[in-house]
Order: C-alpha cells, then structure tokens, then sequence
C-alpha cells in the first residue's frame, strides 16, 4: 500500500489562522460552520418512525430489534429523526471519554436518541466529505479542545462557529470517494491480520490443550477417565478434585471506599478487566499496605492462578506471578504440591467446561464450592513440570507472531488516521477523478 510521501501536495501553502489545521493549499478557504450545516430538530411525536439507530464505533447501524432490552426508553417518541446524509455527533462526557469515536454518518432512515447532535448539511456540501473532516477532529482528539462544563460537554455552538473548508463541492466529492476507497483497502488487510492472529491464538490452544489433557507421549497406553467431559486420559494419571490439588482456595474482597486510604497504594489489586487469559501485568487499581493490615484486602501469594467467578466474564482465567490482592469477584487458587502453571493451562483449557456444567438460572456464577469439588487431571509432578515447558516452548513462536500482526494492525490504523487527516485538509493532493 503506498504510503503519504507518494502523493502529491498542491503548489502552494497559506497560513490557515488556525492554529490545529497549520498550513491549508492556497486556494482553499475556510467557513464558519453554520454555513455547512444546520442542527436538526426532528421530532419523532406520534412514532413516525420505529427504525432504532445506534452509534458504534464510528458508524451508524441499525440497532436489531432483539437488542432492544435494557436502558431503553418508555417510547421512542421522545427519539429525533435521522435522514441519510445526517452527521451524529454523541457530544457527552468527553472529560471521561477520550476513546470512543463521536462522529458517524447516517446511510438509512431512522431514530437516534436525541442526547445526540444531528447536523443537516447544506447542498453546497458533500456530506461524506464533512464526515471524514468531522471524523478526522474526533481521531486526532482536536473535538476535545472544545466542550463545556464539568463533564467536558459538546454542544451545536460548538460546532456553529467551527472553521470548516469552503472548496468546490466537486473536489469535497473526489476526497470523500478517494478515501472511501483506500480506507476500504486498509479495513480489509486489518481484517486479514485480525483472522490471521484469531487462528495462531486457536493453534495455540490446541498444542496447550493437547499437551495438558494427553501429555507428550502419544504412544502412552490410555483408560477412561470415568467423567464425561475429560474422555480418556493417560493410564498412569490421576483425577482429582481441586480441593485436594489446592493448598488455598480463596475469594478476594474490596476494601471500604470510605476510606481513602486503603487505596492508591503499592499492591496490585486486580478486577475481572484485568485478567487477560494470560500471565498478569499491572492492576488497574492498588490498594494500600494499611488495607491489608487492617483485613479489608486479602493478600494472596505468587505462582496463583486466578478465575472471575461472577459477572459477563466468568471463566476468564489468569496467571499472577507476583504476590497480589483482587476483588469478590475473583477466586484464588494456590498449589505447593503441584506445578501452578500446569494447573493454570489446564484451567484455561477447562474454563468453558466449568461454565457448562454449573448449576445457575440467569447469571453464570462460580462459587468456592464449585471450585472445590471441580474435577482436574492430574499428572505426576515431574510430568507436569515437562509439559509446562513443552507448552512455552511451542507456542513462544505463535505469541511473537501475534504480536507482529497486533503492532501491523496498529501502524495500519495509525496510517488511517493520518491518511484521512491528511486530504480533507489539503496535506495531500488526491486524484480529483477516481476511477
């Protein structure tokens, strides 16, 4: 894909008074922005239109109508119109929102809740051309330069008086088409490498699995393990329930918000967001030596895997190197007697098996009873030691190469970003004809 330095500039550059767009072409003029669009006030009195729209990541979509659960209105009448070409705008809370994307472009007929802004563009402008503009402010994060109030809120006279480009409706028209193209070439190949990492990830589960539930000897004699769900096993292991594998079973706990004090601290103190299915890094939180002492946050040793037994991510399973605390959400498991890493691959290998056999009604729940009587493989120690680093060893190379692809995928969202920023502000010359 060619990159900036391949396209062409204009011949010349003028000071654009702004100091966030720097230099524009010179034959480019900028306008107030109530001359490109005008704020819309449709109402949706007397359900005129029950088509439900959503802003998501950047795009309006059709919300399907079994989504329509939850925080949702007494009726959509209190919804404003969206007609195709409309700009959404979600103008809230930008203090503690500076990730998600605010803009989008509405291609349907429909109803959007009206906390968000709906701009109508003028004639004399191409929509799609104000969006990419519009969308390039939001990436860049120069919408955050503006908002009012405590919680950072945009509004339309943020947006009245905005400098947008007045240039021949024509060339808004070629830009928008120009960048619809390559954004789409770009999206592609994201989407090639994001397939390519979820298939090293699955081939890595599968040399994990096979190695933790059938050992490394595939000539080793088998016998039925006598539970359904584990198969056959090698005839020399074991199976056991956790209780009996683990030294320490434990649920963690969240210190008194009351008191200051017992956070901010030096211990890591994790919650279900940051457990990774992997080895952990930094807590979101900490949590003071003064909690501990004062028995509001439990201490838990290293080499322990982690399990969230409660909540939208049960089963998510972690490994914590270093001696740490987390929240009643988490269950803690500890091992002297065996290889933690071994029970930990395990445990990942199972987690989906734990959430099938639980006995629960609405939410998925894990509780240290169901823990304890868990059956689990085990395998003699020494065994156990192999296979943990057989299992490194093997999937070391896929996790490299997931991450090559991971940090592709960013440079290619970065040139994204950085492409369209570049032609709606005249950086770059794009071909005025597309073929």
């Amino acid at each position: 894909m060619a990159g900036l330095t391949t396209l062409e500039k204009y011949e010349s550059y003028k000071d654009s008074g702004v100091e966030w767009l720097g230099e524009i072409p010179s034959e480019w003029n900028l306008t107030p922005g109530f001359n490109a669009y005008s704020e819309n006030k449709r109402d949706n009195k007397g359900m005129k239109e029950d088509r439900v729209l959503s802003l998501s990541y950047g795009k309006i979509i059709v919300k399907p109508i079994e989504k329509l659960v939850g925080l949702v209105p007494e009726s959509f009448e209190t919804y404003q119109i969206v007609e195709p070409g409309d700009l959404i705008i979600r103008c809230m809370d930008l203090q503690n929102d500076k990730t998600s994307l605010r803009t989008g472009l509405s291609e349907n007929h429909g109803i959007i809740t009206s906390a968000y802004l709906n701009l109508k563009i003028n004639e004399r402008f191409d929509s799609k051309f104000l969006y990419y503009y519009l969308h390039s402010l939001d990436t860049t994060k120069v919408l955050y330069k503006f908002g009012t109030g405590l919680r950072q809120n945009l509004s339309f006279q943020d947006f009245y008086r905005l400098p947008v480009f007045d240039i021949p409706k024509g060339l808004q028209t070629a830009i928008a088409n120009f960048l619809d193209k390559k954004t789409a070439q770009i999206d592609e190949a994201i989407a090639i490498k994001e397939k390519q990492i979820e298939l090293l990830k699955e081939r890595k589960q599968i040399i994990i699995q096979q190695a933790v539930t059938r050992g490394l000897n595939p000539n080793v004699p088998m016998k039925d393990s006598g539970v359904d769900w584990i198969g056959e096993i090698p005839e020399h292991w074991e199976v056991k329930k956790m209780k009996f594998i683990f030294d320490k079973i434990q649920t963690g706990t969240t210190p008194s918000t009351s008191n200051q004090k017992y956070f901010d601290g030096d211990v890591s103190w994790y919650n279900p967001k940051d457990l990774n299915q992997g080895f952990l890094g930094n807590s979101e939180k900490k949590v003071s030596n003064l909690a501990i002492s004062h028995g509001e946050a439990k201490l838990f040793p290293e080499n322990s895997v982690l399990i969230v037994g409660i909540g939208a991510t049960t089963g998510k399973t972690s490994y914590m190197k270093k001696e740490a605390s987390f929240n009643q959400q988490i269950t803690g498991f500890n091992t002297q007697r065996e290889n933690a890493e071994y029970m930990y691959f395990l445990i990942s290998t199972y987690s989906k098996v734990m959430l099938n056999v639980a006995n629960y009604t609405t939410l998925p729940i894990l509780n240290n009873e169901f823990f304890k009587q868990f059956l689990l493989l085990c395998p003699p120690i020494v065994e156990q030691n192999k296979i943990v680093i057989f299992a490194k060893k093997e999937t070391q190379k896929l996790e490299q190469g997931i991450v090559i692809q991971q940090e592709q995928i960013k440079k290619l969202k970065e040139y994204k970003t950085t492409l369209i920023n570049s032609a709606v502000t005249g950086k770059i010359k794009v071909p005025e004809l597309m073929e």
